[in-house]
């Protein structure tokens, strides 16, 4: 896996925006700004990357930082980027400020107020944790890696983040680092993410390639994790006199390549064990901080009706874990087992929500409520148990539905015998009483219509071929037929474009029906129709139907250029595009 790449020059990157932008009638997004660091924490003598990303518009220039205590400003580099969505130009263009601290603490970065154009953006303010200066420090390498951890203390069952750091010059063939951790469940998540950037480390300049990942602790006790390893080729520079291979040149210099593994620090976590007193029955194994909502329906039902609960436990902790726990007080309820989906908001299930949905049934009618659902979870921040709960649901509960069975009861049915009297059931020696005599199928309509279905749809198969057949013998037809459909499917999207007041999406749809019904009328292709082909060849169309088309095509032109239109304009236009259609369609060249 190679984690490398150039940025696109400021230079070129303006002369191709400028190109698009003269090229391709455009509307710029508004403009917004954002302040984000590489990392929240950074070791003495090390540079951080604190990065301005400004999207819709941007200054010429890179603004100018705030005083910053305890950080020094050692560069600044430009990249700029442009898509092109729907007509809207989205561009893109970040200012990265290497900042050096010069002592350990937590230092700050400001808000900050840039002037662009006539808008004033605001940042937010950020937070830099420098810590103590790193035991390699004064050992510069050509590559090297480092394990971060935010913390060293953690309960059983509680996630927290990890960070590979990977530290190079000169490299080739680098691997995804592989990281040493038992007595913990490692959570890589679907698409592993990492970032890369680039740093100082004593004045030396390296690439920075930071991969994360999360982890739960197992088990109690003082555990080791790490160390993380990585496997890469680094990039030796020969000797003058060492044979020349062309294949290791690199801008005129010999290269060697070494394959090395890199091992990083091993870090000592103490992980705490759960509390074993004042447990909650309802406790099932979640740790973090945690939300309940929850929500029944119908409330209004019958003995043996459905009731579908739907729980949402939305927060902070490993999402996936989480299960719903067993509930003693629905006694009076038949339960399946739920079925759950997983929202999250980061890359590994560490916050988010999780919705369970769970059918119960009440077993009688004399049920009124629907008991609360209880959750507990461990507060890591408060060391201890927290129950939730959700309010009583209240419940109207009928009688079971009485299904009608066809056959009368045999009990009442016994010569002599009358409800009750016997516990003994006789059998009956003949059937008369009980079932009647039925017609044979061989004489019902039903039979002769089941038998004489396969014929039908033999008969119809038969014709949809022969119909097929024809329209591929009349290729005119066969598109008449064809553009019909797409300008009834036409119409009914401009009218809902009209409702919605969409009028880029109106006037697409408008030129797009205009080309596929002058097209079929003309026998031309729909992309060869443009406003020149009214006068060219439609001579011998009414004049008033010529002059509308003229304004509809004169009104695409124009929604290139000004797309706001009133609904009025578009309901408006909607009616004469329908009417030159209908005088098109009626129109023999």
């Amino acid at each position: 896996m190679w984690f490398g790449g150039k940025q696109l020059g400021t230079t070129w990157a303006t002369w191709i925006a400028g190109l698009v932008l003269l090229v391709v009638p455009f509307r710029l997004t508004a403009a917004t700004v954002t302040a984000t660091l590489d990392r929240n924490s950074v070791p003495l003598g090390e540079s951080v990357t604190f990065t301005l990303t400004f999207r819709g518009n941007a200054p010429n220039t890179a603004p100018a930082l705030p005083p910053l205590d305890g950080l020094n400003l050692a560069g600044i580099t430009t990249s700029s980027q442009f898509q092109m969505i729907n007509g809207a130009v989205d561009s893109i263009r970040t200012y990265n400020y290497q900042l050096v601290p010069d002592r350990e603490g937590t230092l700050n970065i400001p808000a900050m107020q840039v002037q662009v154009g006539n808008e004033r953006l605001q940042t937010r303010p950020l937070a830099l944790q420098v810590t103590a200066r790193a035991a390699n420090a004064g050992q510069p390498q050509q590559a090297f890696l480092k394990l971060i951890l935010p913390r060293n203390t953690v309960h059983v069952g509680e996630a927290f983040d990890i960070e590979i750091h990977l530290y190079w010059n000169n490299a080739r063939d680098i691997q995804t680092p592989q990281l040493k951790a038992d007595g913990f469940s490692l959570i890589r998540g679907q698409n592993p993410p990492y970032q890369e950037s680039q740093t100082t480390v004593n004045n030396v300049p390296y690439n920075l390639v930071i991969f994360k990942m999360a982890a739960t602790p197992a088990r109690s006790g003082t555990l080791e994790i790490g160390p993380a390893t990585c496997n890469l080729s680094l990039l030796i520079p020969l000797p003058r006199t060492a044979p020349r291979d062309p294949f290791n040149t690199i801008f005129g210099s010999q290269f060697q390549r070494r394959p090395v593994e890199l091992r990083s620090n091993v870090e000592t976590m103490t992980v705490k064990p759960l509390p074993t007193r004042n447990v909650p029955e309802s406790f099932s194994g979640a740790v973090g901080r945690f939300q309940l909502n929850v929500t029944a329906s119908p409330t209004n039902l019958a003995v043996g009706d459905p009731i579908t609960v739907r729980a949402r436990i939305s927060g902070q902790g490993y999402l996936d874990a989480l299960v719903l726990p067993e509930q003693k007080r629905w006694r009076e309820f038949k339960l399946y087992p739920p079925s759950d989906s997983v929202q999250a908001t980061d890359p590994f299930g560490l916050s988010g929500t999780k919705q369970f949905e769970q059918v119960v049934i009440p077993q009688n009618h004399d049920v009124q409520v629907l008991p609360p659902l209880e959750f507990s979870y461990f507060d890591t921040a408060r060391e201890d148990y927290v129950t939730l709960q959700s309010p009583a649901m209240p419940l109207t509960v009928s009688h079971a539905r009485q299904n009608s069975s066809p056959f009368p009861s045999l009990t009442n049915t016994v010569s002599g015998a009358g409800p009750g009297t016997d516990d003994i059931v006789h059998i009956r020696p003949r059937l008369e009483g009980v079932m009647g005599w039925r017609t044979p199928w061989v004489f019902r309509p039903g039979f002769l219509l089941v038998q004489a279905t396969p014929l039908a749809v033999w008969l119809g198969l038969v014709v949809a071929r022969r119909r097929r057949e024809s329209l591929a013998r009349n290729p005119r037809l066969q598109r008449q037929r064809e553009v019909a459909r797409k300008v009834r499917e036409g119409l009914d999207l401009m009218k809902r474009d009209v409702a919605a007041q969409a009028a880029d999406s109106f006037h697409a749809t408008l030129f797009r029906l205009l080309q596929e019904q002058l097209g079929e009328r003309l026998d031309l292709p729909a992309s060869a129709i443009t406003e020149a082909v009214i006068e060219e060849r439609l001579g011998g169309l009414p004049e008033p139907a010529r002059d509308d088309l003229h304004d509809l095509f004169q009104a695409c032109n124009q929604a290139r250029y000004a797309p706001q239109s009133s609904s009025r304009e578009l309901d408006d236009l909607l009616r004469r595009t329908e009417k030159v259609l209908s005088t098109l369609r009626q129109w023999n060249e």
